[in-house]
């Protein structure tokens, strides 16, 4: 090989591994023996890496032990918190001089605010704040490990956090006095039935009033085609006259569909329909074992693009609007620019909910992401042939343990409060497996390396890039969320150069999206970039565009209309190629 050749080889961009989970490019006679016993420990810490944390504490342990002048620093830190907090707890009614974050509601009860429970929770937001502190600005100190000992630091202190424990909580008290100890009785029954679901490895039954496809999921429809990846809904019309161009939504396949389509007055999908547009969904199938060797890259080839095909059977002859939410947002987005750069037109518009293209600032879940940490889990993996749905849902709720894990172990087991069941909560209950190589190669390829954004993703050999899309964007961001923050989703806005609308509407991952007309005390923020614009920074974006009041979902039925042509007649289920298999919600939804 000539120089130049080998420089040429060197220089291309790195596509997604194309070899199976299972099989090793260099393979070595006792390497399962290494995976298995490694997977053996996954299981046993919930798929955390015990290296990759351990290494964090030492590399942050070190680099302290070396800053004397760092140290004095968090000691004058240490005595000046003591100080204040012996002057609130001797002057009564003084404003408290420690703050809990706004996400983080366990001492907001008016009891917290007498003695002695208002010294006990002030003493305990102290720590944390003091904590805050020692885990940041360390001279050499790289960001991971320190958001990482922080987050651990914030782990332990939660567990020894005075709302947990009956004679510190105000709430506990009065709850145990109003009910006459009734209330630990029940919450010890519920313990009991809360252990004996896990050990029986069986979902709970839905509530009642909350099941899938009747109450929930209900948005009248048909299944218009099925492969092993997933089933296509056509959703009926709810209007004598559509718009000509389809809409067809992409949902993350960490999670079911019905995200979109919970009750029918907070329905998106039904919603959409009832402003008439013809609405496709796709349903990812819930994987096992046996789909362990499902792809990144099969993800958009059978899965969005063989959808997109199907629409185009059912709707000739006309674009597509496409949406995607989370990492259905993602993967749309390489198909759109694999389909710019091969030339394919299909596409009238992207809308993208919540979805990241670029992961430098994916949020608290990039704790749990580094080299360590993805082969950890991918022995995992490989041995299992996925990740399982609690493994999945315990890396969310340690990011908000506070509320997830904490809040909601006290009102349950010491305050004998069953939760209200909703249509949001039977959803996120009902969660889905991840394939082995698929998550592998999402972790490595878009969070590790961050492929996408860095000009080194290649779809069948050759690099994508985003700033190939020209048909108009519509992307949406939400306040408070902890898995595609905010700024995060903004910056799409760096990659493309088309015309885009960004909206940043309040709430979470999930309530931010799920936010229908008449949702009381819901805002937003919309601003426009025309092709070609200047970029703005998100936080001049965000001191330039004022709040609006309502739903963020008249403003995207409105652009949808404007990139819109005339309104036809609904096409028939299925068009002529694709008869019906079944009413919605369909088979896979029910995959447990």
């Amino acid at each position: 090989m000539n120089a130049v050749t080998d420089k040429t080889q060197r220089n291309r961009p790195m596509a997604i591994p194309a070899a199976p989970i299972n099989e090793n490019p260099n393979p070595h006679p006792h390497r399962n023996i290494d995976r298995t016993l490694r997977a053996g420990l996954a299981k046993l810490t919930g798929g955390i890496s015990p290296y990759a944390t351990s290494s964090s504490v030492a590399n942050w342990a070190l680099h302290l032990v070396r800053a004397p002048g760092r140290q004095m620093e968090l000691a004058e830190k240490a005595v000046a918190s003591s100080a204040k907090l012996w002057s609130y707890a001797l002057q009564p009614g003084s404003a408290p001089p420690f703050k809990a974050p706004d996400y983080d509601h366990r001492f907001r009860h008016p009891d917290w605010a007498s003695a002695p429970f208002n010294v006990w929770s002030q003493a305990f937001l102290a720590t944390l704040d003091w904590w805050e502190d020692a885990t940041h600005d360390i001279p050499g100190l790289d960001h991971h490990s320190a958001e990482r000992v922080h987050f651990m630091a914030r782990q332990a202190l939660d567990v020894a956090s005075p709302s947990n424990f009956p004679l510190t909580n105000p709430e506990i008290i009065a709850r145990l006095k109003s009910t006459n100890g009734q209330a630990l009785m029940d919450g010890a029954a519920m313990m009991f039935a809360d252990i004996v679901e896990i050990a029986s490895h069986e979902p709970p039954p839905a509530p009642e009033g909350f099941k899938v496809g009747h109450d929930i999921a209900c948005t009248p429809g048909k299944v218009i085609y099925r492969n092993e990846l997933f089933e296509l809904i056509q959703y009926a019309p709810q209007t004598e006259k559509v718009q000509a161009e389809p809409v067809l939504i992409v949902p993350a396949w960490i999670m079911k569909y019905y995200i979109l389509d919970l009750s029918p007055q907070n329905s998106l999908i039904n919603w959409l329909v009832g402003q008439g547009h013809t609405v496709f969904a796709i349903s990812w199938r819930n994987p096992t074992a046996e789909q362990a060797e499902l792809s990144l890259e099969d993800y958009r080839k059978r899965g969005v693009m063989e959808a997109l095909d199907v629409v185009c059977d059912v709707v000739p002859d006309t674009k597509v609007h496409t949406v995607g939410y989370c990492l259905g947002g993602t993967i749309l987005s390489i198909a759109a620019a694999t389909m710019a750069r091969d030339g394919d037109e299909r596409l009238a518009t992207i809308t993208l909910l919540a979805a990241q293209t670029d992961f430098t600032e994916a949020g608290e879940i990039l704790l749990f992401v580094d080299e360590s940490q993805v082969a950890f889990l991918s022995d995992m993996m490989w041995e299992q042939g996925y990740l399982d749905q609690s493994q999945m849902a315990g890396a969310f709720r340690a990011i908000r343990a506070e509320d997830l894990v904490w809040t909601r172990a006290v009102r349950r087991y010491l305050m004998g409060i069953e939760e209200m069941p909703t249509d949001m909560g039977v959803w996120n209950a009902d969660a889905t497996r991840m394939p082995a190589r698929m998550h592998a190669e999402y972790l490595r390829s878009l969070f590790l390396e961050n492929r996408l954004t860095a000009g080194r993703f290649a779809v069948d050999g050759r690099v994508i890039a985003l700033k190939d899309i020209k048909v108009p964007l519509f992307i949406v961001g939400t306040e408070s969320d902890h898995i595609a923050p905010w700024k995060s989703v903004y910056k799409t806005k760096l990659f493309t150069d088309g015309d885009l609308h960004f909206v940043l509407t309040k709430g979470g991952h999930n309530g931010g999206i799920v936010s229908e007309p008449g949702h009381a005390k819901r805002h937003y923020r919309i601003g426009h970039r025309p092709a070609g614009a200047r970029y703005m920074d998100p936080d001049h974006w965000l001191e330039t565009h004022p709040k609006k009041e309502g739903s963020w979902w008249t403003e995207w039925d409105k652009w949808l209309g404007i990139h819109s042509g005339a309104q036809v007649a609904p096409p028939k289920p299925g068009g002529t190629k694709h008869p019906s298999l079944g009413a919605a919600p369909g088979s896979y939804v029910m995959q447990r």
